[in-house]
């Protein structure tokens, strides 16, 4: 099969000849560059109005001339693939028109590609992985994804912007033409560090407070070559954390990235170092494949065309919010997922007896009745900001898990605290990780603590089905669900911030659980029996603001 592929969600007109027996990618690209600021919508579209015709022609050229299979004029391609959002929407019409215009010239079928989706599915086919998790970062798109129960379903995501538009609003207010990230990249060769924001929930991230900071810092006269450097210390770490609390939450050891962003450098390098230490495999595609192109549309599209996944023209619209968790995932079979065996006592036995269990953010020795819980030196952060948060996190946890038993929600006893080589070593408690045991009554339980700590105001942080416990059945613990791992966790007493921990723990659910609907909602009836609805309000209103709603 050879198909054609056109992209054009915001600023890169392109046009790509995939063909699937030789596994070869023509692409042809005219990107827009705007004379100063950002992307400007009128500009964009006009852009592609104009540059859309000459790059489908010059692919097509190339199937003409590389493929001699056929007679006559007509170019050696079986389907048109095109990008259907998320995007612009005056860009995607235009490619849109162009695309249904070529599939009725050439009398072929027309397929319509998630753009998100193409730049994952790119990773995996070029790494040849079996269900990775994948990180998206570009310019409006930032978030975790992972394939579970016929679609991709989202692990984590930006609660405010995507990640290339955050570093394009510091390279604005310091007077550079877009794109930004490329200067940022070339300036943080010769800076130092400074210290910004770092701001993980979860698997969530957000980056307005780290932007409002780095212009602050620049407009007070730190550097602009430490402002970058700082820049990118922070912001890659965040979504490096982030991807290991994914591969750690699922059990998967690939990763695979996707994104213009993922053309720097030292992103690249902090992910394959995280990778590296937890023996997981890493693949980011070549350049070409990272930035926005028809190359990954194309090769979604064959995969799509070759199972019929193919729409008609009168039902071909775009939709420029469109989420990639909306898409059916007809090319891959229905029983793969990104969760594998969650625990080590995913069986129904003692987890006790395995001799040294690694989470994403520590690891823990378990000796008899007690754990030693050690925050290791993260190899891909800054030593400074490592040190920062190992120390952090350290005290906080062990503060926030006595405050939290003081409310009635079970958490192990902390024995001693070394903040110095960030070890706590603790009581052992539960039979296995919540994950390997999940039930509606377990996530009703769980619902309930949540709002008892809120109620406290005490913010967890990081609610996940592998930091609540399950005590052993039959024994003394027998029902009993422990909260553990508060190294995200604060005190606070904002609605947003307890409507947050409901967020990061019902995507947690969503991720790898079966029939997840129905564990959301006993999450939701266990909070509501106990807590301030107002929480339950606020916590649709964090799911509105997810990039991808």
């Amino acid at each position: 099969m050879r198909v054609l592929g056109v992209e054009g969600t915001a600023w890169c007109a392109s046009a790509a000849v995939f063909d699937a027996e030789t596994d070869s990618v023509f692409i042809e690209s005219d990107p827009y560059e705007p004379d100063s600021g950002g992307i400007h919508p009128r500009e964009a579209a006009e852009h592609m109005g104009d540059a859309i015709p000459r790059v489908i022609e010059t692919a097509l050229d190339h199937a003409r001339e590389e493929y001699d299979d056929r007679t006559g004029d007509e170019p050696s391609v079986d389907a048109v693939a095109f990008s259907r959002g998320p995007g612009l929407g005056p860009c995607l019409r235009i490619v849109a028109t162009a695309a249904r215009a070529l599939a009725r010239t050439l009398d072929v079928p027309l397929v319509g590609v998630n753009h998100m989706v193409a730049h994952l599915e790119i990773g995996r086919h070029r790494a040849g992985f079996d269900s990775p998790v994948c990180l998206n970062a570009s310019g409006a798109n930032a978030h975790l994804l992972g394939f579970h129960d016929g679609r991709y379903r989202v692990l984590g995501e930006t609660m405010d912007t995507g990640v290339g538009n955050a570093l394009d609003k510091f390279t604005r207010h310091v007077g550079w033409s877009h794109p930004g990230g490329p200067k940022i990249e070339e300036h943080a060769n010769e800076g130092e560090f400074v210290e910004l924001p770092y701001v993980v929930k979860g698997m969530d991230f957000s980056f307005s407070g780290i932007m409002s900071a780095a212009k602050a810092a620049h407009d007070d006269g730190v550097p602009v070559e430490d402002v970058c450097f700082s820049l990118q210390e922070h912001v890659f770490a965040m979504l490096t954390e982030v991807a290991e609390r994914a591969l750690s939450l699922t059990g998967t050891d690939e990763l695979v990235l996707g994104g213009g962003v993922g053309q720097n450098a030292r992103f690249r390098e902090m992910l394959a170092s995280m990778c590296a230490e937890r023996g997981a495999d890493f693949h980011a595609p070549d350049p070409r494949f990272l930035r926005d192109n028809a190359g990954m549309i194309a090769v979604l599209g064959a995969k799509m065309a070759a199972v019929g996944d193919t729409v008609a023209v009168a039902e071909s619209a775009i939709d420029p919010d469109f989420r990639p968790d909306q898409v059916p995932v007809t090319w891959r079979d229905d029983a793969e997922s990104v969760a594998r065996v969650p625990s080590a006592g995913g069986d129904g036995e003692d987890d006790r007896d395995a001799a040294d269990m690694r989470g994403a953010e520590a690891t823990v020795e378990v000796r008899g009745d007690e754990v030693v819980k050690r925050r290791l030196p993260k190899g891909y952060r800054h030593p400074e900001l490592d040190a920062t948060l190992r120390r952090d996190r350290t005290v906080a946890e062990a503060r926030l898990l006595a405050a939290a038993r003081g409310t009635g929600v079970p958490t192990p006893l902390v024995h001693d605290v070394d903040v110095a080589e960030a070890t706590l070593v603790m009581q052992f408690v539960g039979e296995r990780d919540l994950a390997a045991a999940l039930t509606a009554d377990r996530a009703r339980t769980v619902g309930e603590h949540l709002a008892r700590l809120h109620d406290a105001g005490i913010v967890h942080g990081d609610p996940t089905t592998r930091n609540v416990r399950v005590g052993r059945t039959g024994g003394p613990e027998d029902g009993r669900l422990f909260c553990i791992d508060f190294g995200l966790g604060f005190s606070s007493d904002h609605v947003e911030d307890y409507a947050m921990d409901l967020h990061v723990f019902e995507q947690s659910i969503e991720g790898t659980a079966t029939e997840p609907g129905r564990l959301v909602a006993a999450v939701e009836d266990g909070y509501r029996a106990v807590g301030d609805p107002a929480v339950l309000e606020r916590l649709r209103g964090v799911e509105g603001r997810g990039r991808y709603q």
